[in-house]
Parts: structure tokens; sequence; C-alpha cells
């Protein structure tokens, strides 16, 4: 349902290099709030096929309440948006340093 979804930056624009990428329809995904948040968040990320990767260091109990425990995955992606998701995975997904053990 259109009305309950945002428009989520996948490169924030804080990190974009001129205006051109900060507008750029190909760095955005429609998501559900509670997706956007967690994506915003990274807690969740998305491979370039789509499919939504759930951080490591997200609880269990919080995964079930969010509804991140089931497969989701986002469609219509192209390759103009990989560069983006690319730059997500690296610079804002969660993930444990190599000091950290889960």
């Amino acid at each position: 349902m259109p009305p309950l979804l945002r428009a989520s930056h996948i490169k924030p624009w804080v990190d974009c290099a001129s205006e051109a990428e900060r507008l750029d329809v190909f760095n955005g995904l429609l998501l559900a709030p509670h997706l956007d948040a967690a994506f915003d968040g990274g807690w969740i990320t998305f491979e370039d096929d789509g499919t939504m990767r759930v951080s490591p260091l997200l609880a269990t109990g919080a995964r079930e309440v969010l509804g991140l425990d089931v497969a989701m995955r986002v469609d219509r992606l192209t390759n103009a948006h990989l560069a983006y998701l690319d730059h997500h995975r690296v610079r804002l997904f969660r993930v444990p340093d190599a000091s950290t053990s889960l």
C-alpha cells in the first residue's frame, strides 16, 4: 500500500559526493516505516538481488518483534542501485568487528 511506504535513501545525503547523487532516484528504496528505520540504522541491508540481510548484532527477540525473522526481498532493483547498495553494505550495515564474539 503506497501511502504506508517511505522513501529511504540508500546512501545517506551526508555521504553523497554531489547534489546529483543525493537526488538520484536510484539512491532510494520504498520501504515500510519499520524497515526504513532498520535500514537507516544499519540493522538490515539488501543484497544485489534484493534479498534482505539482517545484522547479526540485532537480537533474536528484536528480529521476531519487527518481523525480520522471515525472508524478505526488495523488487525492481536495477544496476543503477547496485553501487549505492554496496556503499550501504560496506559503510552502514552493522557487522561484528574482529574483537567481537557472538
